[in-house]
């Protein structure tokens, strides 16, 4: 069979600082890159019906781009998907259109990307994978997405939509109710990428060869 076809993606520099050169996103990876943004999209209407404060399954699956993608493609999953929300397409929990960056949950969305991205460079970086660590890798992406989330949150309501919020409040009903179910997820996420990336990267590595 013949070579996938692919695209320019960026720029990578091998490990002995010598030329660098040209990293390409071929066929299956915009393949692979569509079905999480599609993942990403369903599980933002997937609610777990926990107490207090139900939570869906969108940070599992923004998680799992970058865990099983790398940074680079698990970011352009989440980028992606923000990008098909501002446009217009009804995938965000409340709808979607340009006007949703001056909600103040957008910051969480932001958060997502680069968090995918993080996440998915430290796993590409590290040899064998264990559960602790992609576990403690999971809860800095979490750190990424709250902080981003709730630092966007503050600005907009304080400054641009004039519905004034106090650090406070802020801490307790962005954070302290919102995070119980989120952690879980960090420990899914760990449990199922460490058991799903070596034979997810050996199909992708075989269907390379092909």
């Amino acid at each position: 069979m013949g070579k996938q076809k692919s695209c320019e993606f960026g720029v990578k520099s091998d490990n002995n600082g010598g030329t660098a050169v040209r990293s390409k996103i071929n066929t299956q990876d915009m393949v692979l890159c569509g079905v999480f943004t599609t993942l990403i999209a369903v599980g933002a209407f997937i609610k777990v019906p926990v107490p207090v404060v139900p939570f869906t399954l969108q940070f599992l699956f923004t998680m799992l781009a970058g865990l099983l993608l790398g940074g680079r493609k698990g970011a352009l999953s989440v980028g992606v998907y923000i990008l098909l929300g501002l446009v217009g397409l009804p995938i965000f929990a409340e709808g979607g259109g340009f006007w949703y960056i001056l909600k103040p949950s957008f910051g969480y969305l932001l958060g997502f990307m680069l968090a995918a991205y993080v996440t998915g460079r430290m796993v590409e970086r590290k040899g064998r994978l264990s559960t602790g660590w992609v576990m403690a890798v999971n809860f800095l992406g979490l750190f990424i997405v709250y902080a981003a989330g709730m630092i966007y949150y503050y600005v907009i309501c304080n400054y641009v939509i004039d519905t004034p919020i106090a650090l406070g409040p802020l801490f307790l009903y962005c954070f302290v109710l919102a995070v119980p179910g989120d952690i879980c997820l960090c420990i899914l996420a760990a449990i199922l990428t460490v058991r799903v990336k070596p034979v997810f990267d050996r199909m992708r590595g075989n269907a390379a060869k092909r």
